[in-house]
């Protein structure tokens, strides 16, 4: 069964108004870095997953600079369980020893990030895939010696995306990590993409998620908070409003802005081009982030008020770390 929301089809009119309200901020959002986390039911559906492909080309291709940052939690518990292996749990998190360990590896480097590399790339010879050990793009400590080969961020070196960036490349990141003793660990991707955006001074980081946004009442689409800061959010956290999995990646929003990304949003992945939607139009779909000092606004007036982020314009330039 496909998990796509189906939406009623513009009619001719509403196609011409949509591109004519999309070339504004086109033309404000051009060389701006856009981190997008890619997971939830967009990854397993083929429908989905195409439209997300041809979203990132269609960002790329009208001067944006996307880098994609995914998980692969699902096809981890698929190959474990085809391998006969029992996942364990201690305190609802997932305990990653060594043989766990290389299933990761094996499932986010050499399947996931390799199907999403193939699906844009089959518009052209734009994206490289890369995991976090890669030129020490995701430095990790481990979580707790309980959990085994289970990582947090310690820091970020993004040269390695930024010298892509430059090259009008699309990185697209697994989120295996390592020490400083090179060992590998298993990073949240919700963290990782958060981390990321903050160490490239990114414009937007959008988690693409199961849910519209965040909602005050999970079972009522009218309680979408379609603008909002991190001090709301952690009043929403504080009083049960926002629970379970969307703590994660609103936590990792708040982050994302603390380190230095400029607006952070989550978007419900199983519309079709939710991204350009959210990009693209006045309204928009999700809920933004913005930081607590300024009144969250929406659309253009927003964007005026962004600078570049600094990107590179050849591999030489590329530094940094964070």
């Amino acid at each position: 069964m496909s998990a796509v929301v189906d939406q009623p089809g513009p009619t001719p009119d509403e196609r011409a108004r949509i591109l004519v309200e999309a070339l504004p901020y086109i033309r404000r959002f051009a060389d701006r870095v856009m981190v997008v986390k890619f997971g939830g039911n967009a990854m397993v559906d083929d429908a989905l997953a195409a439209s997300f492909a041809q979203d990132i080309v269609l960002l790329a291709s009208v001067g944006l600079r996307p880098v994609v940052v995914h998980g692969g939690g699902p096809q981890i518990g698929e190959l474990m369980a085809r391998l006969g292996k029992e996942p364990e749990f201690r305190d609802g998190q997932r305990v990653t020893d060594a043989e766990t360990l290389d299933i990761a590896r094996m499932v986010l480097v050499g399947k996931v990030g390799r199907d999403i590399v193939g699906s844009i790339n089959v518009h052209g010879p734009l994206a490289v895939g890369l995991s976090g050990e890669d030129a020490g793009l995701i430095v990790a400590d481990p979580r707790h010696p309980d959990l085994g080969f289970v990582g947090d961020v310690a820091a970020v070196n993004p040269t390695i995306v930024t010298a892509l960036l430059a090259e009008r490349l699309i990185p697209v990141v697994s989120t295996i990590g390592s020490g400083p003793d090179g060992q590998a660990y298993n990073i949240n991707a919700d963290a990782v993409a958060g981390a990321l955006a903050g160490a490239l001074g990114a414009e937007k980081l959008l988690y693409l998620t199961d849910v519209a946004g965040v909602l005050t009442d999970l079972d009522d689409p009218s309680t979408l908070v379609t603008e909002t800061t991190p001090s709301e959010l952690r009043e929403l956290i504080a009083s049960g409003d926002i629970a379970g999995g969307m703590i994660p990646k609103v936590e990792a929003c708040i982050d994302a802005l603390r380190r230095g990304a400029r607006r952070a949003h989550l978007l419900d992945g199983r519309v079709q081009h939710a991204l350009l939607l959210e990009l693209f139009t006045d309204a928009g779909i999700g809920t933004m982030v913005a930081p607590d000092p300024a009144v969250p606004t929406r659309g253009l007036r927003a964007a005026a008020t962004s600078e570049p982020p600094n990107v590179p314009d050849s591999p030489d330039d590329a530094a940094g770390s964070t």
